[in-house]
């Protein structure tokens, strides 16, 4: 007995000196002082105007997905003056950034690059130079707070025992991003993923997440529905197109009032409606396009199936014909691992204490995150940015969205502690280590 407990205190001692420290004193208060120092750090002068020059300077010249060349271009150039190595392109414009070691584990964070395509109503300084498009879901912030991070990892590169891997992806909106960074290898070797988005739906200083799905599967569809034009004071002589397309959107709205269990969210939505161009003439066909939402991958693919059979089967009911397709980029369901929300719950706790955490309720909003998630274990969270003393704020994709700068702190230093805690938590166990302790033994 007297040998085992020697050789538990050796090991013991020789995992201590193993364990990765971060300089200026970051680790050695222990691991919850980490988040903490790291917010301290993100809330600095120097750091908190480089990212929000940053960020102004993306959201004055905004890019839609897979235009991302300046902005990648900047990720670059910035990357290059931190000292921080990177490969590119992933996905025409994505750049992946490596800090530590380049041993394992490795860790990544993402952030989203795209903008979207409506024009800036808000009136300010740094509004959008480009007609017509416009940082109206808060990815120019996205990109400011990792590269905060960066700064701040950067810093302290030769105390991280393993690698922090940035991912900055193109075309979250829409365009499926992701999907084409993990095709091109953007993820390889690594274990797990986080991944935010700034909101105005919590208030500046809180965080929301919760463990499971998080973000529903989403698709789109459009239909072509074809009939026999002619004059509107002689209908008889005509197969209204229009009349069995505002048949097909009210039979559509009853997949999930009358068919799908009230306990599992879907939603179908009709966003488009075209049809006719004179108040006096019935067309030859009406368009109408889409997007439908679920929780399961069972409860979408049967979703996606009757929309079908319902467009087709009521077009027929008035005598016209019914062409459906769908889009290429269906998102699968976010779901957050079990193991990655213990940790999350730990280091958002460290930082900004329980009270500031909360649980949130899945959201039928979709995100591309959802294809790193399912490649491996993966975590994506809400930082708050709602200041309450001005008034209800604008939800994401409004002309009128706007983006608090001072949450940028926050983000900055959540990425930076899920990384770093996620390294020390997960070092590899050494081989000659439990080689030696056998032999001992």
């Amino acid at each position: 007995m007297e040998l085992l407990k020697w050789v538990f205190l050796i090991s013991s001692i020789c995992m201590f000196f193993s364990t990765p420290t971060l300089s200026n004193s970051f680790l050695t208060e222990g691991l919850t002082q980490i988040p903490l120092n790291f917010l301290n750090f993100a809330k600095r002068n120097d750091l908190v105007d480089y990212m929000i020059r940053i960020r102004r300077k993306i959201h004055e010249n905004p890019e839609l997905g897979y235009e991302e060349f300046e902005t990648s271009q900047l990720i670059r150039t910035e990357l290059d003056k931190m000292g921080i190595s990177y490969k590119h392109p992933f996905a025409v414009t994505g750049v992946v950034g490596f800090i530590g070691s380049g041993d394992p584990p490795f860790v990544a964070l993402r952030a989203d690059m795209d903008a979207l395509a409506m024009q800036e109503e808000v009136e300010w300084e740094h509004k959008s130079k480009i007609p017509g498009k416009m940082h109206s879901c808060g990815h120019d912030a996205h990109v400011a707070m990792l590269l905060g991070a960066a700064k701040m990892l950067q810093e302290h590169r030769n105390d991280i025992k393993g690698t922090i891997v940035l991912v900055f992806q193109p075309a979250e909106e829409g365009g499926g991003g992701a999907k084409k960074m993990l095709d091109d290898g953007a993820l390889e070797n690594v274990e797990a993923i986080f991944g935010l988005h700034i909101s105005s739906n919590y208030p500046l200083g809180k965080i929301a997440s919760r463990p499971g799905p998080i973000l529903a599967a989403s698709g789109y569809f459009e239909a072509v529905i074809s009939g026999k034009g002619g004059h509107a004071a002689i209908p008889q002589h005509t197969i209204d197109p229009i009349l069995a397309a505002s048949n097909v959107v009210v039979s559509l709205q009853h997949l999930v009032s009358r068919e799908a269990d009230p306990l599992d969210s879907q939603v179908v939505t009709i966003g488009k409606f075209q049809g006719g161009g004179a108040f006096n003439v019935i067309p030859d066909s009406v368009t109408i396009g889409g997007t439908f939402r679920a929780f399961s991958k069972e409860s979408f693919e049967k979703l996606k199936g009757r929309i079908t059979e319902v467009i087709t089967g009521q077009a027929a009911v008035q005598r016209c014909k019914a062409s459906v397709s769908f889009g290429k980029n269906f998102y699968p369901v976010t779901v957050n691992n079990e193991d990655l929300h213990e940790h999350f719950q730990t280091v958002v706790k460290d930082v900004l204490g329980a009270e500031n955490l909360k649980e949130m309720q899945p959201l039928m909003g979709a995100e591309d995150f959802s294809f790193f998630a399912e490649a491996i274990p993966g975590y994506f969270y809400f930082v708050g940015m709602h200041n309450e003393t001005q008034g209800k704020p604008e939800s994401g994709h409004s002309p009128y969205y706007t983006v608090n700068e001072g949450a940028l702190p926050y983000g900055a230093a959540l990425h930076a502690s899920l990384a770093t805690r996620y390294l020390l938590e997960n070092q590899p166990k050494s081989i000659s280590q439990d080689k030696r302790i056998h032999e001992e033994l």
